[in-house]
This record gives structure tokens, sequence and C-alpha cells, in this order.
């Protein structure tokens, strides 16, 4: 045994998005012991917080379908979340979406955007691809010019 931390498997990764992205109504995130018991509570069975966190950091990764089960409807998710690749995958974009608009300036340009035609829908997809190139290129000309002065000093 080395001790090294073992690599998250897509299982620990689904359920971090999870615990990230599903939050209390107070924007707080649910702690461990939280979902377990609520866990514990649907399913009847043993389900810990340390069990949770490391199903979470990848520890361990073989947890029966009911607490997969349970975790997805204390989540708010379909089972297949867990237990469908493609769906997962589907699900994981709505998360991502979901986290995205959890952002006040995000949240707000997108329902000032509803009301608009595919055009102007365009125009705004537009803009905003041109403002991501623009700040993608400050970032790697400013990073540039910090490895130069790196460079310089050292």
């Amino acid at each position: 045994m080395t001790g090294e931390e073992p690599a998250p498997s897509a299982l620990a990764d689904k359920i971090d998005t999870l615990f990230k992205v599903v939050r209390r109504p107070d924007r707080q995130q649910y702690s461990h012991e939280e979902v377990a018991r609520a866990c514990r509570e649907a399913t009847g069975e043993t389900f810990s917080a340390t069990y949770l966190w490391q199903l979470r950091t990848g520890r361990r990764d073989n947890p029966t379908k009911r607490h997969l089960e349970a975790l997805a409807q204390f989540f708010q998710v379909p089972p297949a979340y867990f237990f469908d690749d493609e769906q997962g995958a589907e699900i994981a974009r709505e998360l991502e979406l979901l986290g995205a608009l959890r952002d006040a300036g995000v949240r707000d340009v997108a329902l000032r955007a509803v009301n608009l035609s595919p055009e102007g829908l365009g125009t705004i997809s537009d803009v905003i691809d041109a403002i991501a190139r623009r700040e993608a290129e400050a970032a790697a000309e400013a990073e540039k010019g910090s490895a130069k002065r790196r460079r310089d000093r050292g």
C-alpha cells in the first residue's frame, strides 16, 4: 500500500456533482450527515455519513442498489443517473446548467433572453462567444507575462 488517495471513480464524481449542484434552500451544500440520515430513513438500512463520504471520495465504490436509489431520491434525480451511462450523461448536463443558473448574473441574462427571437438569441450567443474568446486570449497573455517574469527572476 502506498498511502496514495484513490482516484475518484465515475460513481464518486457523480455523487460529488450532486453535492455541489443540488443545494439546501439556503444555497449551502448538504452535509454528509443530512444526506445519510435521509437515506437511512428512506431505506431502513445502515447508511452512515462516513460511508457516504467514502462513496463520494472513491474510497468505496460498490454501494447497494437501494443506497443509490435513496441518493437519487434525496437529490431528486432519476436513479438512471447512476445506472445508465447515456441518461446519466444527459442528467449531468442538466445539473451543469442548474449549477450555472445558480449564478445571479447568468440567471439574469437567461431570464432576460427568454422572450428574444431566434435571431436575437443567435446574436446574444455570438456576443458571448466573442467575449469568451477575448477573455481566454487575455488570460493566455497574462499567463505568458507571468511565466516570463518568473523566468527573469530565476
